[in-house]
């Protein structure tokens, strides 16, 4: 960064918004302060040379103006600090020039809005005289009301410590103070690596140490759950810019989460396990949505259950890079899983069209099939056909090529068994959402790259010209008739305009063993009022006996099922 100088424009640019991004945020996790704020202004100069050049002047211009106050400033806190009797080196700090820019963009301000381009530092010799301090300067100057933090209680998760106040120095001029001990200040400034430079005994962890191996534990765990780049710097994006919530745990434990955070990210960072099992969660007493954000001062206690498992809509709201990484890498893990299961009964069915059974096939042909169509092993091969990257006849004939027992054409056109459909596949079957089959309808499979087997009513008039264009692509399948899963089904209701009507409509529905998932109303509600129930039944014959239930309503005038 410092040599950037030295290559072209469209290098430069690329570097320093590279290191902005990833580079500078990681030091700054890692509380190398130093480096970071070097990192960050270098950046700066680059990407935007003209303004960190009138920034720069203009900083330089207003050191000269404010010279007589910061000098009296500083003599009159070092003789409050010598009358109260605290030992304390007070040293002025000038802003950095980005950090200056960053403020006038986030408040909208003029250079000369800024007052607060200085500060000061006072380093005494330990914890009790920091509060002595503030104390001390507290008298001296007015505070600004909601400027103080206490870093010291509460660490940054950088393991930064020092405490925050915002006085009205003289002729109003607001002035920063940090207040810290000489530890705190040595880590400040070269971070966790300080730790190791100035203990005697090394083989003991601090709590710091411990937090700063547990980021990094997690860096390696997101990067090798990531399927690329670009999918491992979307995961620890947010973890690098985190505007901070401090929560409690059950016990009292402090943890740092980003702004935003929701319980199930809470979860994650706890542990994984207890991300992957949590099913609810309760705020200060009080039971509430997993997708519920935290505020700072929360006391957070995760419900668990064994049987439990991450749900994908937690995607859309958790903000964790460790929650995303670990909830996607499950999900892909058991897709897989499911996907090969799937694949394993086409690839039966795709041989006993050949007159093979699957059983017959040896390892050493499995082997050699798996070789010569470029997988890594048989379950690879097995859940890319139910994933539909492969398609099940060209693997038979594969496998049967290498089938030294096989007798070829002999044993084409023998009967081939259907592929049952139980509805607790997972996410390897997929009951199409266009015609929304349910158990006793006809039914067909089409094997769909990526998405493994959808599941669409034989009935459906979206996939007409696919069955004719690519038959290939199509599968007989059938119910199994033990399935114990309720199924989503839709009906419309029409009934006159009656108060208590939605009522009525429920209750029978409710004594007919069916649930509600879904009401939607036409807003334009005049003589009749058209309503769109999405419910969950266990077959055709379950949504019979709903529906005949609801022509008993004397204000049910129509009532049809919707497949769409």
């Amino acid at each position: 960064m410092r040599t950037l100088g030295a290559v072209s424009v469209a290098k430069r640019h690329r570097v320093a918004r590279e290191t902005r991004e990833i580079y500078a945020p990681i030091a700054n996790r890692l509380g190398l302060n130093n480096l970071f704020q070097e990192l960050e202004e270098l950046a700066f100069s680059h990407l935007y040379p003209m303004r960190y050049r009138v920034l720069a002047k203009a900083t330089r211009s207003a050191r000269g103006n404010r010279r007589e106050v910061i000098g009296k400033t500083q003599e009159a806190i070092k003789a409050r600090l010598a009358e109260a009797g605290i030992e304390a080196v007070v040293t002025g700090r000038e802003k950095h020039i980005y950090s200056t820019y960053k403020k006038m963009l986030e408040k909208h301000l003029t250079f000369s809005e800024v007052h607060d381009i200085y500060g000061f530092r006072v380093i005494v010799k330990d914890i009790p005289a920091c509060y002595l301090t503030l104390g001390a300067l507290h008298g001296l100057y007015k505070p600004v009301p909601g400027k103080f933090k206490d870093y010291i209680a509460i660490p940054k998760a950088n393991g930064y410590q020092s405490l925050h106040t915002t006085l009205i120095g003289p002729f109003g001029t607001p002035l920063e103070l940090q207040i810290r001990t000489e530890q705190m200040h040595r880590i400040a400034e070269t971070g966790v690596a300080s730790h190791w430079m100035y203990k005697g005994d090394a083989t003991t962890l601090s709590d710091l140490q411990k937090k700063t191996h547990q980021w990094l534990q997690s860096l390696l765990e997101i990067q090798n759950q990531s399927g690329d780049s670009a999918e491992f710097l979307e995961h620890i994006k947010v973890d690098l810019f985190p505007d901070e919530v401090y929560v409690f745990t059950p016990k009292g434990r402090i943890l740092s989460m980003p702004r935003g955070a929701t319980a199930v990210d809470l979860a994650y960072a706890v542990h994984t396990d207890i991300g992957n099992r949590c099913v609810a969660a309760k705020i200060n007493g009080e039971l509430v949505p997993l997708r519920t954000e935290l505020r700072n001062g929360d006391r957070v206690e995760i419900v668990t259950a064994s049987h439990a498992k991450p749900n994908p809509a937690w995607l859309q709201y958790v903000r964790t890079g460790k929650a995303r990484s670990n909830i996607r890498h499950f999900l892909k893990t058991m897709q897989y899983d499911e996907s090969a299961a799937l694949g394993e009964r086409l690839l039966d069915q795709a041989l006993r069209a050949l007159g093979v059974q699957i059983t017959e096939i040896d390892d050493g042909n499995w082997e050699r099939a798996v070789r010569d169509s470029g997988a890594r092993s048989k379950q690879e091969v097995l859940a890319d056909i139910g994933l539909g990257k492969r398609l099940p006849s060209v693997t038979a004939r594969r496998l049967l090529r290498f089938n030294e027992t096989a007798k070829e054409e002999a044993r084409i056109g023998a009967k081939v068994g259907n592929v049952v459909i139980r509805g607790t596949e997972g996410m390897a079957v997929q009951l199409a959402s266009c015609c929304r089959p349910i158990p006793g309808d006809q039914i067909v499979g089409s094997i769909k790259k990526g998405q493994g087997l959808v599941v669409h009513s034989a009935e459906c008039r979206q996939i007409e010209r696919s069955r004719k264009n690519e038959p290939d692509n199509w599968i007989d399948v059938d119910w199994d008739p033990a399935t114990s899963k309720l199924f989503q089904a839709g009906i419309l209701v029409t009934v006159t305009n009656q108060r208590g009507v939605l009522a009525k409509v429920a209750s029978e529905i409710a004594d007919a063993g069916s649930n509600i998932d879904s009401i939607t109303m036409d807003e334009d509600r005049a003589l009749y009022t058209p309503m769109l129930f999405v419910l969950e039944v266990a077959n055709r014959q379950h949504l019979a006996r709903v529906m005949r239930a609801l022509r008993r309503v004397p204000e049910v005038v129509k009532l049809s099922r919707v497949r769409e």
